[in-house]
């Protein structure tokens, strides 16, 4: 079970496999699982079986009347709720909630708690950073993502500082946390607010991007290259520059493949 290839529609996932993914005992191994899951029936167990008690109908009414439920809304507004709710707790009891979803089972579940880390106004950017380390480097693709998404508003909000908190990270021997400094301040983004300030200073963010030209592994490759080509469609001299310039100092297939990759929106116009 835990090593099934997943299925590629949504009607072919197993009827076992979607009630114990709605129970919390699985993990999706693929997007079309991530995205068959329904998050407020997985909520109201996963509630249950932290012992959530009287607090769990509202917030299962609340969150059931809201107008938007695609996932990208539906999982910020669960992780809000819970927030909420362990904002009430004593500081015990707010260590032993968050510490049970963050160490869930569910990779769902464990998007909820990433997302609380960007939630909590009450813990500043670095704090937010450190906190949210263990979802940056979590062994399941939708974790990852959602916490990266979780840490964009505060990015925005503080981006010259961001900039100089993840300096540190691109150069972590764990390719997720170099990933992971990319995707969160790629200036277009996926699923996510555009950075305007680095789609018309896109400068700002070479201290994140040089240490990486030459990344050895594709999946930061790629995620650097997404970077320019998501500057390319608003700075597409900048980064025809850059390319030439990175071309001309690191001479290996790991820039090569970036590069090519980077400027693929300029050279097919």
């Amino acid at each position: 079970m835990e090593h099934r290839k997943g299925a590629r529609k949504v009607s072919d996932i197993p009827t076992e496999v979607v009630e114990l993914l709605h129970k919390g005992q699985l993990q999706t191994v693929n997007l079309t699982e991530w995205l068959a899951v329904d998050h407020l029936v997985l909520l109201e167990n996963v509630m249950d079986e932290l012992g959530f008690g009287h607090e769990s109908n509202p917030i299962l009414q609340r969150l059931s009347d809201l107008s938007e439920k695609r996932i990208m809304k539906l999982i910020p507004a669960i992780a809000r709720e819970l927030q909420q709710v362990l904002e009430s707790k004593s500081e015990r009891e707010q260590s032993r909630l968050f510490t049970a979803l963050a160490q869930h089972l569910s990779d769902s579940v464990r998007c909820w708690a990433a997302y609380m880390i960007g939630l909590n106004q009450s813990l500043s950017l670095s704090q937010k950073l450190t906190a949210i380390r263990s979802f940056a480097a979590d062994d399941h693709f939708g974790v990852r993502e959602i916490s990266w998404m979780a840490l964009r508003e505060s990015v925005i909000t503080e981006l010259n500082e961001s900039i100089k908190l993840l300096e540190r990270w691109v150069h972590d021997q764990d390719p997720n946390i170099r990933r992971y400094a990319i995707e969160l301040t790629r200036p277009h983004g996926v699923w996510a607010k555009h950075i305007t300030a680095l789609k018309e200073n896109p400068v700002i963010a070479l201290p994140l991007l040089e240490p990486l030209k030459s990344d050895s592994v594709k999946y930061v490759q790629d995620s650097v290259s997404n970077w320019l080509n998501d500057a390319s469609k608003s700075n597409p001299d900048w980064v025809l520059q850059l390319s030439e310039n990175w071309l001309m100092t690191s001479d290996t297939k790991a820039t090569k493949r970036i590069v090519t990759r980077a400027t693929r929106s300029i050279t097919n116009q």
